[in-house]
């Protein structure tokens, strides 16, 4: 039977359009080039606008990002301040700084452009924002040693995706939420819950409001653990990361068959593995889609050098 895929295409599209991905994350007409390229190809959704998506806000604070060697993803140089603390003390996310601006453009075009996708703007989730701004090492000795300090420091940050959500939907698009950051192992399932649950709960329903219907909550990691705290978050979609046990994830969220839930493939399926593995893979969330609706297939963010024939069998045999 037929299931719908859903593919992560960031950083791959600009290898579709053979330039890396500091390229087509910096520059407008090759970001929209690259998406367009891209979608043109897959025919995938969402299209989620941007190559370093976990980047924007922290850039729009002010933190620089590091020009990676060839087709390396872009990283954050260093913390932009030296405690959970001192983020108190920055002003609200401001949408016009940094790239927004442009990655909202570039949407915008290609809603004119490609009248059947879905284009969405990536939102990070609080935690995300916070690890790129404080840098991972203080951040999770401050969730160890003062958890309410970081706890309100996530609620201060949820104002500024508030922000950034209002300026995407003011400007006619969709949102995607995206909160890798916060999963396990980076974040134990006991300090999620008392640390990162609250905000990221009020972040997505805030959004939701703006947006007039339940936004994406995308969330890789070992997250089985954690749905009944994904679902209070009211999203509409969640993905069955490819490193979490699928049986307890989906039997976790069996009571709510009105959220679609996306079943990523493990990465070296759809990046190395050959015809037979790929088939494979598809056919057994195929099994899964038979015993729950709403179901989906699925990738994480694609690898930049992935090869597209490997994706567009992939495609042939979700279509089939």
């Amino acid at each position: 039977m037929a299931i719908p895929l859903s593919l992560s295409v960031y950083e791959h599209a600009a290898a579709i359009i053979g330039v890396t991905p500091w390229e087509a994350g910096r520059d407008a007409d090759l970001c929209f080039t690259a998406h367009r390229e891209a979608w043109l190809l897959y025919e995938h959704f969402p299209v989620v606008v941007g190559i370093d998506i976990y980047n924007l806000e922290a850039e729009a604070y002010g933190c620089v990002v590091r020009k990676p060697a060839g087709s390396g993803i872009p990283a954050i140089h260093k913390p932009l301040v030296a405690s959970s603390a001192e983020v108190m003390e920055l002003a609200p996310l401001d949408p016009s700084a940094g790239r927004i601006p442009m990655m909202i453009e570039v949407g915008q075009r290609l809603v004119a452009t490609l009248d059947a996708a879905d284009v969405r703007i990536p939102i990070s989730g609080p935690f995300s924002v916070a690890q790129s701004v404080v840098g991972l090492n203080r951040l999770m000795l401050d969730v160890a040693l003062e958890p309410e300090t970081v706890r309100a420091m996530l609620d201060h940050l949820v104002d500024g995706q508030v922000r950034f959500a209002r300026a995407v939907v003011e400007a006619g698009l969709g949102v995607a939420f995206f909160e890798s950051a916060a999963a396990p192992p980076i974040l134990s399932p006991e300090h999620f819950r008392q640390i990162e649950a609250g905000p990221l709960q009020r972040a997505m329903h805030e959004v939701g409001q703006i947006v007039g219907e339940p936004v994406p909550c995308i969330i890789g990691g070992d997250t089985a653990p954690l749905v009944p705290e994904l679902l209070a978050t009211d999203t509409g979609f969640l993905i069955c990361p490819a490193e979490t046990d699928r049986e307890e994830f989906l039997a976790a969220c069996s009571h709510r068959p009105d959220v679609a839930v996306r079943v990523n493939l493990a990465p070296e399926v759809y990046t190395r593995g050959t015809e037979e593995e790929i088939e494979q893979a598809v056919r057994e969330v195929e099994k899964l889609a038979q015993r729950r609706e709403n179901l989906l297939l699925g990738t994480g963010a694609i690898p930049y050098e992935t090869p597209t024939d490997r994706l567009l069998f992939l495609k042939s045999c979700a279509a089939r």
